[in-house]
């Protein structure tokens, strides 16, 4: 898959060992408008990573969405991934893009620093996320990033910004008009009594959302035009 842009409804799958069960839960995002999946696993062991990571690789395919693993480049090569996310205390991202290639998707966390993202977008990452915007249960520890970031993260890069961190349908679409293109959902859609229909919901916001942006913005962007 040639590389996609970084925008809209971003799922992060839950610790599930069960591998039908995460594929099928996977599948219904998917159907339900998720532009990428990443694959985070922290309690599988390398074996269950590597099956699980090859059965969504191989649905993402289907669907024409990228599939990105979360932390583990090796993993990544072995499933022919369309890309890694990095944490702070991954791998590098110069060592990332020397193993990847050029053509492979590199995500970076930036947690609540401005500084770092900056640095990752002069290093040639894809995107860079910030978060936790809100109390997140998958990283109940995670770094407070304030809302303001966005405005000033958009202002100083030219690459997507991904918002993460207790996002659900209440909550994504200020982040959108904040200034995110993407957000990274992981509770709020795999815990969904229905997966699909929670990714339909959060899309369709992000479109709205991004939709509001774009006719505030054009009237300033038509007179920077005529002038």
């Amino acid at each position: 898959m040639r590389r996609a842009a970084v925008n809209g409804l971003y799922a992060i799958t839950p610790d599930v060992t069960d591998t039908a069960e995460l594929v099928a839960m996977t599948q219904q995002a998917l159907k339900g408008g998720v532009s990428l999946i990443q694959y985070r696993n922290k309690s599988a062991d390398s074996e269950l990573r590597r099956h699980q990571a090859r059965s969504l690789a191989g649905l993402c395919q289907g669907f024409q969405i990228p599939f990105i693993v979360n932390d583990h480049i090796d993993l990544a090569i072995a499933v022919g991934a369309d890309g890694v996310h990095l944490g702070g205390e991954d791998a590098p991202f110069t060592e990332a893009r020397r193993r990847l290639g050029p053509e492979k998707i590199i995500g970076i966390s930036c947690y609540d620093e401005l500084e770092r993202a900056l640095e990752a977008g002069h290093q040639g990452a894809d995107y860079v996320a910030f978060g936790a915007f809100f109390a997140s249960v998958t990283k109940p520890r995670a770094a407070h990033a304030a809302l303001g970031l966005l405005a000033r993260a958009k202002q100083e890069l030219c690459i997507p910004i991904v918002a993460i961190g207790g996002i659900t349908s209440d909550n994504a679409g200020e982040l959108i008009r904040g200034g995110a293109d993407a957000v990274a959902v992981s509770n709020a859609l795999f815990c969904a009594h229905d997966v699909r229909l929670a990714a339909e919901k959060i899309s369709r916001l992000i479109e709205q959302n991004k939709a509001k942006q774009v006719f505030h913005s054009s009237p300033s962007r038509a007179n920077h035009n005529v002038t």
